[in-house]
C-alpha cells in the first residue's frame, strides 16, 4: 500500500501566513516561506500555497513566494488562488509550482478544467471543492474562498470535475474548517464514493485522532492540515515572525485551545503506530 500523504496547507494574505475559522476571521501567524522550509525539513509530503484573496481581486500575487520556496523545498508545491486562464497556470508552473488548484474559474466555466488538462495534463490540475452544509443537510459548492454560493450541489459537481479530466480534488468542509472539531466524514465518504480520482481531505483536523479517522474510515489517501501544524511551528523561531499586519494574536501568546499543537513527525509516528503507512523522515 502506498503511504498516505500529509500536506500542510498555507493560506496567504499579503506577505503573511494566516489562519481563520470557516475561512474567515484571519489571524496572522508568520512568514510563509519559513513555515514551508520547516515543514519540508520535517517530513511534509507536499505543500499547498493558497492566495486566499486572489479570486476576490482577480489576481494571484504569490508567484515570487512560490519561486523562492521552490529553490530549496524539493517536494511538490500546489498553488491555489486566482488562476483564471491558461496563461495564469503557465506562470504558476514556471514560478515553481508542480500543480495548480482551481475553483472559482472552474465553476464559472467548467470547460476551463478540460482545457487546462489538455494543455498541462491531468496530474497538474487539482480542483478545489469548498462545501457548505446547509441546515437542510444539502451540500453546496462555494467559490471565492468560501465567500459565494454557486448553488451547485457538491457531489454532482465532483462527478462533473472528474468527467472533465481533473487529476485530483481538494475537498474542504467550510463548516468544519479551522474549528478543530474533526473532518466532515459524511461529506468525505459521499465524495470519495462518487469519484475514482484522488481526494485530499481538508477542514477540521484538531487532533491526531481526526487524521487517523479520515484514513481509517474512508478511502482518502491524503489529508491537508493547517491549524495543528501552524500553532506548533509558530513557537519555534523568530524567523517565522511576520513583519506587518495585525499582530495582536501573536503578541497575546495565545493558541487555539481546541487544536492540539503537533509536528508532522509526531503525527506520522502516531499514524504509523495505528497501522497507517506514512513516509517517515530519519
Amino acid at each position: 500500500m502506498k503511504p498516505v500523504r500529509i500536506i500542510p496547507r498555507l493560506d496567504i494574505k499579503g506577505p503573511n501566513l494566516v489562519k481563520g475559522i470557516h475561512l474567515e476571521g484571519l489571524r496572522v501567524l508568520g512568514d510563509p516561506i519559513a513555515f514551508a522550509h520547516y515543514y519540508y525539513e520535517n517530513g511534509a509530503d507536499e505543500l499547498i500555497y493558497s492566495d486566499i484573496v486572489a479570486s476576490l481581486y482577480q489576481r494571484n500575487s504569490i508567484l515570487d513566494l512560490v519561486t523562492e520556496t521552490s529553490r530549496s523545498v524539493f517536494i511538490p508545491i500546489t498553488l491555489a488562488g486566482g488562476l483564471r486562464t491558461l496563461n495564469d497556470i503557465q506562470k504558476a508552473l514556471r514560478a515553481g509550482a508542480d500543480k495548480v488548484c482551481i475553483n472559482t474559474a472552474a465553476i464559472e466555466n467548467p470547460d476551463f478544467i478540460a482545457q487546462a488538462v489538455r494543455v498541462f495534463g491531468s496530474s497538474t490540475i487539482v480542483v478545489a471543492v469548498e462545501v457548505v452544509r446547509n441546515d437542510d443537510n444539502s451540500l453546496i459548492a462555494y467559490t471565492e474562498n468560501g465567500r459565494q454560493s454557486s448553488g451547485i450541489e457538491a457531489v454532482s459537481w465532483v462527478q462533473r470535475v472528474e468527467e472533465l479530466g481533473a487529476g485530483e480534488i481538494l475537498l474542504t468542509s467550510i463548516n468544519a474548517e479551522g474549528t478543530g472539531d474533526g473532518y466532515d466524514m459524511d461529506l468525505i465518504n459521499r465524495v470519495v464514493s462518487a469519484v475514482s480520482i484522488p481526494v485530499i481531505a481538508h477542514g477540521g483536523a484538531g487532533k491526531p485522532e481526526h487524521v487517523r479517522e479520515v484514513f481509517a474510515t474512508s478511502d482518502v489517501r491524503a489529508a491537508a492540515v493547517a491549524s495543528m501544524f501552524h500553532y506548533y511551528a509558530k513557537k519555534l523561531s523568530a524567523d517565522m515572525n511576520p513583519v506587518e499586519g495585525n499582530l495582536d494574536f501573536l503578541r497575546s501568546g495565545k493558541s487555539f485551545s481546541r487544536v492540539s499543537e503537533i509536528s508532522i513527525v509526531e503525527l506520522k509516528q502516531y499514524l504509523s503506530k495505528h497501522g497507517i503507512v506514512c513516509r517517515l523522515v530519519n
